[in-house]
């Protein structure tokens, strides 16, 4: 069977970071919750030393995970760092703290400017100060694709002594070429005192396109703990995608020697959910979770594949989750039917969410000759985003054409339930519709992003509106919404964004 590789994901933390793509602490557990499902075994829930928010989430998140999997959560080699994860993670059932430093002459000249020796000290420190708090400590040598292998090796050798339990060897900045990164994982394997009783991880990023490759490298020469995010989401170019990685051992784990425990039925759920959350959309040609990955336009192609799949795709789309089937629901459907689909899509309603999503889905299959899995799952997210609301849509009328003047009226409702009207020209229904929100919430920010797109096939399609605004302080809102009209997907995904602001101010 060979050899069980961890799968470490920390989409919560390093995917986080992608610009743009910060998550509030409802959201993050919503992903860990899937997370679970999908059996990863080490969540890293954030840096608690960081922000109130990233302690929050880390707090609940260890709550939500129990005893499923390990809970990590990232320090430097800093006292204060280390003594906040601990405390966030008071209350894991599996708690490990992921504390570390840079290594490469890079970071040890321009970043922490100390010496080799100084570094060392540094790292011994954190890691015996942290194991004084937990059991499970990992220490991360940033940016040890760009050390000298003999350094890297004596750090590594001083930490594990000191009491690390997983040594995590990361290219942070993607610099290396696959054979040199396992070249590199080899040689600490056998010049490491001590490495044969500790986990070694690797942590690849994107930006050259080979985080992937550099991970399986690292597995291919002794590594057995992957870190990765769901989507490649993280830092710059990203980083190695866990679909990807999972995969890529699934179908390679004989000449691996590697297997791991993910069921990668819910790979696609799972990268739908982290794109919604996040706002950023994996690319139509993305391997494993594309639109595209298991679609053929070739003549040739696709005469090959109707007469034996296998002959241009080497996995199903059933085993990774990505099935087109139409969900059996009409107007005639009672609660019951569509409660258990949305069960069985791995969603938790509670009654006033469902009763919102029901009406939405009578409404929408009056007008639909068929409902899709991905219609329903759309109008999940959109109306258990909007229970708790600051403000809710009532209603909007938009009046535009040549050579009108694009006019909106939006009817706002508030948590006191009294309703705000504004009626507002722009130079688009959009423009107009937006214009008119913020005459209701009025909370400085600018619009960054913008982007609406079909969730399925056909002329009665949802339409599903992303967007980016940007507040007076700096932080970026990210906002969702869905329709068959577009212009009410838009103005959902506007009151989404702004609902998020306003609950910080």
């Amino acid at each position: 069977m060979g050899r069980k590789i961890w799968i470490f994901d920390t989409t919560l933390r390093d995917g986080e970071q992608s610009p743009g793509a910060s998550m509030n602490a409802d959201e993050k557990l919503k992903i860990a919750a899937q997370l679970l499902r999908l059996n990863v075994d080490i969540i890293e829930a954030g840096f608690p030393v960081s922000s109130p928010g990233d302690f929050e989430s880390t707090v609940r998140i260890a709550e939500l995970v129990g005893d499923k999997a390990v809970v990590t959560a990232l320090s430097r080699a800093v006292d204060r760092d280390i003594d906040v994860a601990a405390e966030a993670l008071a209350n894991a059932k599996r708690p490990r703290i992921h504390t570390g430093l840079g290594v490469s002459p890079q970071h040890l000249v321009h970043k922490l400017r100390i010496s080799e020796e100084e570094a060392i000290d540094l790292a011994v420190h954190a890691v015996k100060h942290a194991r004084n708090l937990v059991d499970d400590v990992q220490f991360y040598a940033e940016d040890a694709g760009r050390s000298s292998y003999e350094f890297l090796a004596r750090i590594c050798e001083a930490t594990i002594a000191a009491g690390a339990s997983t040594i995590n060897i990361p290219d942070t900045t993607g610099f290396n070429m696959p054979d040199e990164f396992g070249a590199r994982i080899k040689y600490l394997m056998e010049h490491v005192a001590g490495i044969e009783n500790v986990t070694v991880a690797v942590h690849c990023h994107n930006d050259l396109g080979m985080a992937t490759a550099l991970a399986l490298e690292g597995v291919r020469n002794g590594a057995t703990q992957v870190e990765c995010t769901i989507n490649g989401l993280g830092e710059r170019a990203g980083n190695t995608a866990l679909e990807e990685v999972v995969m890529a051992i699934k179908l390679h784990g004989e000449e691996l020697d590697a297997y791991t425990d993910i069921v990668a039925k819910e790979l696609t759920r799972t990268s739908k959910l982290v794109a919604n959350v996040s706002g950023i959309y994996v690319q139509p040609n993305k391997a494993i979770v594309g639109s595209n990955a298991f679609r053929h336009s070739s003549g040739i192609h696709q005469d090959g594949v109707i007469k034996d799949p296998s002959t241009y795709e080497i996995i199903t789309p059933e085993s990774v989750g990505a099935t087109d089937s139409a969900i059996l629901l009409t107007a005639r459907s009672g609660k019951a039917a569509v409660a258990h689909k949305i069960e069985e899509m791995g969603y938790t309603l509670d009654e006033e969410a469902f009763n919102a999503v029901f009406n939405a889905f009578i409404e929408l299959a009056d007008k639909k000759k068929e409902v899709y899995d991905e219609d329903l799952e759309a109008l999940v997210e959109e109306f258990s985003r909007s229970v708790d609301s600051a403000y809710k849509l009532k209603s909007i009328q938009v009046s535009t054409g040549y050579p009108l003047t694009p006019t909106a009226t939006l009817c706002l409702v508030d948590r006191e339930g009294e309703e705000h009207i504004a009626c507002v020209y722009g130079t688009g229904p959009i423009d107009a519709a937006f214009k008119a929100v913020n005459e209701i919430i009025q909370a400085e920010h600018e619009l960054i992003e913008f982007s609406i797109n079909s969730i399925t096939r056909g002329i009665d399609a949802l339409g599903e509106a992303a967007l980016k605004i940007r507040s007076a302080s700096g932080k970026i809102y990210t906002g969702r919404g869905a329709d068959g009209d577009i212009i009410v997907s838009s103005t959902r995904a506007y009151l989404n964004a702004l609902n998020h602001l306003v609950s910080d101010l």
